[in-house]
């Protein structure tokens, strides 16, 4: 097995910014003669299970010319796609999950309206308890009648955001529709993920959020509120997939954005791992290059936040790295 591959001849970085279907069939003929030039052997084989999480790499995310491109988006999927092809040998697993939504929920415009009866404008409107107190904000009455919930868990639910410390409740553009290309994977990305799959014979696992039309969900592993008003369930954690990711003998982490969804999720992980695998949190390590942070306007920039919590997470033991360093050099890793 060679130590470093370079970059396949097909990857061409400027189409990274670019929508096409990717070429299933050519690319499967390039894996295995792939496989065969460089003697990478199947994933099952590997001594040391490295697992790689992607965050949310999809077009709604990382592209220009969509809902809520994150600036930055593109060099980081760019570096992205190089370390994959260029550590390819020794990452087993490939999981990538994909924020998930519909029309009607509780970050979209149409759940909201004023006394005049006009919905928030999105990108820049956030709804705090005041506003809800004040009624300069309430849940649209069609939609509580259409999802049949009380118009009280407006309130329970923007109490709930405020004691537990999180962001206050922004009202997005309409993205990550389902069933819309805002939703697929960045092309450059599937690509890599495909040509993965095939050259180390593993699926890539697909992990969907964000359907829940009553809660927000940043995290892949947690929604950010779990119970309504009455104390009635109506999301939870995503155990599954944290029991498994603790199965890794490492996690990698990369993908958008910084100070949401990138963030929210190595917290969740960072909370099971000093719960039940302590000595684990040195095997997380979080690519820094391929993930960026939301800055709508100077008075909506998070840049300060998701800094502050990846310093956050390496004083708690997580590794900070760069996309160029091998994976035969990261710093605690046994690879082969």
């Amino acid at each position: 097995m060679t130590k470093y591959p370079p970059l396949p001849t097909f990857f061409q970085a400027e189409r990274v910014a670019q929508v096409w279907p990717v070429p299933y069939q050519q690319r499967a003929k390039d894996a295995k003669n792939w496989t065969k030039q460089y003697h990478i052997q199947p994933a099952k084989n590997d001594r040391h299970r490295i697992a790689l999480l992607l965050i949310d790499v999809q077009n709604t995310f990382c592209l220009p010319e969509f809902e809520l491109y994150v600036k930055g988006a593109i060099e980081d999927n760019r570096r992205l796609c190089q370390f994959i092809y260029h550590n390819l040998p020794y990452i087993t697993e490939i999981i990538a999950t994909q924020d998930t939504h519909n029309a009607l929920q509780i970050f979209h415009p149409i759940f909201w309206v004023n006394p005049e009866g006009e919905h928030p404008t999105p990108g820049v409107t956030q709804i705090s308890l005041e506003d809800v107190k004040k009624g300069i904000w309430q849940v649209n009455p069609l939609v509580t009648e259409y999802l049949n919930i009380d118009p009280l868990y407006a309130l329970h639910y923007v109490q709930q955001l405020s004691q537990a410390g999180k962001y206050q409740l922004t009202i997005w553009p309409y993205h990550s529709m389902l069933g819309g290309i805002g939703h697929a994977l960045v092309s450059a990305v599937e690509e890599a993920l495909f040509f993965h799959s095939i050259a180390r014979t593993v699926p890539t696992t697909f992990d969907l959020k964000g359907n829940n039309p009553l809660t927000e969900n940043y995290s892949v592993l947690r929604a950010e509120i779990l119970e309504d008003q009455e104390g009635k369930v109506i999301a939870q954690k995503n155990s599954n997939l944290l029991e498994r990711l603790l199965q890794f003998d490492a996690v990698i982490i990369a993908g958008q954005a910084k100070s949401h969804c990138v963030a929210w999720t190595i917290r969740d992980l960072l909370t099971e791992i000093q719960a039940k695998k302590p000595q684990f949190v040195q095997k997380v390590y979080l690519l820094e290059d391929c993930t960026s942070p939301v800055v709508v306007s100077e008075e909506i920039d998070f840049t300060e936040l998701a800094d502050a919590a990846f310093q956050g997470f390496a004083q708690a033991g997580m590794q900070i790295v760069k996309s160029t360093l091998p994976l035969l050099e990261y710093p605690g890793l046994e690879v082969v």
